[in-house]
């Protein structure tokens, strides 16, 4: 098994790469701040962690996800990031 370490955001945001038992999946942590994120698959976001508050594609709205809550977000498509406090994340994609 081999692992793959990214950093994003100045080292703000951390991430391990690594293939599941569900397939492929990061385990990160990110920082406090705001970030916009771009998807080249399938994701879904679990908040292990803090809280994510999020703007989804096509949204204007902001909404709140914290410590055991996921949400979803398609291919190709971007969504922002606001984090208050230092905030676990675990992402699965296809």
């Amino acid at each position: 098994m081999s692992f793959t370490v990214n950093s994003y955001f100045d080292d703000k945001v951390r991430s391990i790469a690594f293939e599941s038992a569900s397939g492929p999946c990061t385990s990160g942590v990110m920082a406090p701040g705001e970030y916009t994120f771009n998807t080249s698959q399938h994701e879904v976001m679990k908040v292990m962690e803090g809280k994510m508050t999020v703007k989804l594609p096509g949204s204007s709205d902001w909404q709140s996800f914290k410590t055991g809550t996921e949400f979803t977000i398609d291919a190709n498509l971007s969504f922002d990031v606001k984090i208050e406090t230092p905030t676990a994340y675990l992402c699965f994609y296809s």
